[in-house]
């Protein structure tokens, strides 16, 4: 390895890479008079310290022959292509001069094909700049009130960064450096500076290498909550979500994801599968996929891919058909149009749930909701309690939870299918364990539109009438504005006959799907939240919807509320059962 400059930096920086285990032979460091040799006469403490017992080099150029690595810490423009094209196969060039580097990114690229380069500057590819390392490495050490950053320290921040480089990029990340995507490669060696995943995971490797190291006076012995709190100086808090995650990795169930040829469903299910939260069946073409996958360098280790149309899938196919047809004589669906239906990936993966191939089933990719819907009623069915099923989106926000519904199903609710939403959310909500305070949204508050005959706010004034007389234990109430539901204060001293008195809204009921889908993804473009949803409630089985925008996070999450879903199903499978069993004796 090559080091030109023999600055504090530079010095600093080689003792670290000795640290790690390079071997102080295999080093040169170069200065302005060239190579630093034991012979030189005059040589301060520290250059002697990196000086080579090699005689036969003098010069940079000389150094940079056979050279695997060049780490630039002097002055812009002092390597040339010829240098670099001396070095050996596959050479990594670190140009980290600022703001010139030592050689252009331009120079650099068009020296050699095989070459790995990296610079100090943000508008090339591998920024390596000290604000990936130093702000969390202080988090990390302040936080246990540390003595002093030891070299363990150092390394763990070193391998921190070098681990989240082969992790999957946030979209967030994707989206701050307008790039289709980020995969570890020549192109992406080192994370970006705005991720925001170094605030964690380098500041509590940090934290615990001073912690085992002896030289922490506050040790850490809660990482959740560290981490929490962390998250939480970012402005996130996703407590919610990652007990999700938790529940969900304690038992991760067979996900089915319709497009597995979607590259954001495809980055999903690789990354639930890589955090053990679900065992994803991907549908489509395993040729397409893999190559996608390979594109990609995403690993589908693990991962089931099935091909509706594949001959190996005849005798299911016709069995998935069969089954179908029968229910859905009378509907018009006869036994050739169900088995040219098990070609399609909705139909196929909904029967696969349907009949216990798999657990949870995700799509929406590519298809139309209007379709998918219907096709839900008809395979999975809607509960029978409910003439209606629904969905909506969970907001993890700074001020709090809020479940917000219908955000997918129900474009213009009558009363009827208000209450049936109200009552589907009631019990979702308590499902993701929070007790619901429900507000009926409308543009009215209590009956202020006296001519609003058939409008939303009379069919949320007469929702919240049957709910209080059917449900009276409901915590809900309207219809009301949304300002006015959030407000307690205010809520409380305009209308103290609100049977919310007192309490924090939780949950929001709105009187049409415009409204509801509207101010959801309104708030979450603006980012006051992150999001699991669409979460369907209502169906027989696990079967939830996504965008077609709908990033690698957002299906991720859904993954996740889909495994829950799941998880819960299997545990109301299982007490049927049994009280079958015991009703038969």
């Amino acid at each position: 390895m090559v080091v030109n400059g023999a600055g504090a930096a530079a010095c600093a920086c080689t003792r670290l890479y000795l640290s790690l285990g390079l071997k102080k032979e295999n080093l040169v460091m170069c200065d302005s008079k060239g190579v630093i040799r034991k012979d030189r006469k005059g040589l301060t403490e520290a250059k002697a310290f990196f000086a080579t017992d090699r005689t036969d080099i003098e010069t940079l150029e000389d150094a940079m022959k056979g050279a695997d690595v060049f780490v630039g810490l002097s002055k812009g423009n002092i390597l040339t292509r010829e240098m670099v094209r001396s070095m050996a196969d596959q050479p990594i060039v670190f140009a980290l001069a600022n703001p010139t580097p030592e050689i252009s990114y331009e120079e650099a690229m068009a020296s050699r094909g095989d070459l790995i380069f990296a610079t100090g500057r943000s508008d090339y590819p591998n920024q390596v700049n000290n604000v990936i390392g130093f702000p969390y490495i202080f988090r990390g050490a302040l936080d246990v009130r540390a003595t002093c950053i030891n070299e363990h320290m150092k390394h763990a921040a070193v391998r921190a960064i070098a681990a989240l480089a082969h992790q999957p990029v946030p979209d967030v990340v994707n989206i701050a450096y307008n790039a289709q995507r980020f995969t570890f490669g020549k192109e992406y060696l080192i994370p970006k500076p705005l991720d925001p995943r170094l605030l964690t995971e380098v500041s509590i490797a940090v934290a615990k290498a001073a912690i085992e190291s002896g030289v922490a006076r506050k040790p850490i012995t809660d990482w959740d909550a560290y981490y929490d709190k962390l998250r939480d100086m970012m402005g996130y808090d996703n407590k919610l979500i990652r007990q999700f995650s938790d529940t969900a990795r304690s038992n991760p169930k067979r996900v089915v994801f319709a497009e597995g040829d979607n590259l954001n469903m495809l980055k999903a299910a690789v990354q639930a599968k890589l955090e053990g939260v679900a065992h994803p069946i991907l549908l489509g073409n395993a040729e397409r996929i893999q190559m996608m996958a390979n594109k990609e360098q995403l690993d589908l280790t693990g991962i089931k891919i099935v091909n509706p149309r594949s001959p190996e899938e005849f005798e299911r196919r016709r069995k998935y058909a069969g089954i179908y047809a029968e229910e859905n004589g009378r509907n018009g669906v006869t036994f050739d149009e169900a088995r040219d239906d098990m070609f399609e990936p909705n139909h196929f993966g909904m029967m696969m749930v349907k009949i216990g191939d798999a657990d949870a089933f995700i799509t929406g990719g590519y298809s139309k909701y209007s379709e998918t819907i219907e096709l839900a009623k008809e395979i999975i069915g809607i509960r029978e309690e409910y003439k209606h099923f629904g969905a909506m989106h969970i907001l993890s926000t700074r001020k709090g939870t809020f479940f917000l519904a219908d955000t997918l199903v129900n474009r213009d609710p009558d009363v009827d299918t208000l209450v049936d939403i109200a009552k589907l959310t009631h019990d979702a909500v308590r499902f993701f364990a929070h007790e619901p305070v429900m507000a009926m949204l409308s543009y009215a508050n209590f009956g202020s539109d006296k001519e609003a005959a058939r409008g939303t706010a009379n069919k949320a004034r007469d929702a919240v009438k049957m709910i209080h007389e059917q449900f009276p234990d409901y915590v809900l109430d309207g219809e009301m504005q949304v300002n006015v539901a959030l407000d307690k204060e205010l809520r409380d001293s305009k209308y103290p006959f609100n049977k919310l008195k007192g309490q924090t809204v939780n949950t929001l009921i709105f009187p049409c799907l415009s409204s509801a889908n509207t101010t959801c993804k309104m708030l979450l473009e603006m980012g006051v939240g992150e999001s699991i949803g669409p979460v369907q409630m209502g169906l027989n089985k696990p079967v939830h919807f996504t965008d077609s925008d709908a990033s690698v996070h957002d299906i991720f999450n859904l993954t996740v509320a889909a495994v829950i879903d799941a998880i819960v199903q299997e545990k109301k499978d299982e007490e049927k059962s049994r009280k079958k069993f015991d009703k038969m004796w």
